[in-house]
């Protein structure tokens, strides 16, 4: 039988990582202790945790927590295979030294989500021609990762040059199997995906999966009025599963399907201000693991 299912969330809901105000005022200990108190036994990087291992460990430790994984930014579409490795090699050291299993992984050349006043409509697109390179650097990245003992886990995104089905569709083919797909179900609902299909495509290289809700009346405003990624945020397009239109029973399926055995994580990132960040990372928690239990998944 495989293993369960590991139940974690990520700090974006206490404190924002590309809009700061937005809960720059919590301390790193109230996150990691109200994470804990929602029921997560791992969380993942933010930009208030201490990047030296010896210091972050025991932290952790001390809130009953694992260390999940972290973002990493990469320029591919601008930097050589060797540039990027030595960009990559202080996170990749930290989370190798915390046990994480994936690097969660996304091309940020030219990305505009962190840009509050650049509507989605301006965000950036690989060429024809550069597609090839693109996929290339990816898998010898992944490669170097693999060495290491992880699994290069892409995540697609809002405001980025990989953010639909089809151009996940067009990576995963023109990548190696050492490429890992996350799987967000927030980001790809917002682009006009289907999580359960782009799941059922690729469900053989499903590393890593981000559960986040979408408020439906929120994105066909962001939509129709071409927001910036950081308002849609803001105005609260995002939330955690039960509570907006994603219907995760068919992605938890398709999961069930390959026996998936990593992370959960509920990544649902709103205005603290405006979302408890306790009352829903308890919601979200309490939710994902019916929708995996209903799965046979834990």
């Amino acid at each position: 039988m495989a293993d369960s299912v590991k139940f974690g969330t990520n700090p974006i809901a206490w404190s924002n990582d590309d809009k700061r105000e937005l809960g720059g005022a919590t301390p790193l200990d109230v996150c990691l202790r109200e994470a804990a108190l929602a029921g997560y036994s791992g969380i993942e990087l933010g930009h208030k945790f201490p990047r030296d291992a010896a210091v972050l460990a025991p932290i952790l430790a001390g809130n009953g927590l694992k260390l999940i994984s972290g973002w990493y930014s990469s320029e591919l579409m601008t930097r050589s295979v060797e540039e990027e490795k030595a960009a990559l090699e202080p996170h990749l050291s930290l989370l190798a030294a915390m046990g994480c299993d994936v690097v969660v992984w996304a091309e940020t050349t030219r990305c505009i989500h962190g840009q509050e006043d650049v509507p989605l409509s301006g965000r950036p697109t690989i060429a024809e021609a550069d597609w090839g390179r693109f996929c290339d650097g990816l898998s010898a990245m992944a490669e170097h990762v693999a060495a290491r003992g992880l699994k290069l886990a892409y995540h697609h995104h809002m405001g980025t040059v990989v953010e639909t089905a089809a151009e996940i569709d067009r990576m995963m083919a023109g990548t190696s199997d050492a490429v890992g797909l996350l799987l967000d179900t927030g980001h790809l609902t917002y682009a006009g995906g289907d999580p359960a299909s782009v799941a059922e495509r690729h469900k053989d290289r499903i590393v890593h999966v981000h559960c986040k809700d979408v408020r439906e009346a929120v994105l066909a405003k962001a939509r129709a009025e071409d927001w910036s990624f950081l308002r849609a945020v803001t105005e609260g397009v995002f939330t955690v599963p039960s509570d907006g239109m994603v219907e995760y029973a068919p992605v938890m399926q398709v999961l069930k399907s390959v026996d998936y055995a990593g992370w959960l994580v509920v990544e649902a990132e709103q205005d603290p201000a405006k979302a408890n960040p306790l009352e829903y990372a308890i919601k979200g928690y309490h939710a994902l693991v019916a929708y995996a239990r209903e799965a046979g998944l834990a």
